[in-house]
């Protein structure tokens, strides 16, 4: 397990250098890909996987629009990959084992993020409570957040309350037991 907590915090280890070098679109590609998530860029319908196969072209030519890390090994330490990114409109978490609260309060505070992301959907990450969810409120452009499987979640009503209050247009679905 040690092994692993090691091997998870080298793939999260954020290259600045790397993101000068071919734009924080490709860099935070290849840092998803590498913890096990996927990609899909504007205009295209194909999730990517393979990191392999990223595509090829000139810089900044493929943007992120939708992030899925279901059982990824994304964590709070790589999130200034998602710094530069000014398209995404989705992101899915779901079975992230090392997403907790700082996770997602780091998300909203992401102001590309705040701009463009739409729809949120966090589902069986064990480590999230009520904080972490309240915290998204500064993602003022959210329109669908989908909460499901969340056992950190102890005030449903009170934590779905003052989200509504901050994010009136938010459509919250809630999937809690």
């Amino acid at each position: 397990r040690h092994f692993w907590g090691w091997l998870n915090a080298v793939f999260n280890k954020v290259d600045y250098e790397r993101i000068q070098a071919v734009g924080p679109d490709r860099a935070a590609s290849e840092w998803l890909l590498r913890c096990g998530a996927l990609v899909r860029y504007q205009g295209s319908e194909k999730w990517q996987q393979d990191y392999n196969g990223l595509p090829t072209g000139p810089l900044g030519k493929y943007k992120i629009e939708a992030i899925n890390a279901t059982e990824s090994c994304i964590m709070y330490r790589g999130f200034d990959y998602l710094d530069g990114l000014e398209h995404v409109s989705e992101i899915k978490l779901q079975k992230c084992i090392y997403i907790q609260d700082e996770c997602l309060k780091r998300l909203s505070e992401t102001k590309n993020l705040q701009k463009s992301l739409l729809q949120l959907k966090i589902i069986s990450c064990g480590n999230v409570t009520d904080k972490g969810i309240i915290a998204l409120h500064k993602l003022t452009n959210l329109e669908y957040l989908y909460l499901s499987d969340l056992p950190g979640i102890k005030q449903k009503e009170t934590t779905a309350h003052v989200l509504q209050q901050a994010l009136p247009n938010l459509e919250l679905e809630l999937d809690l037991e």
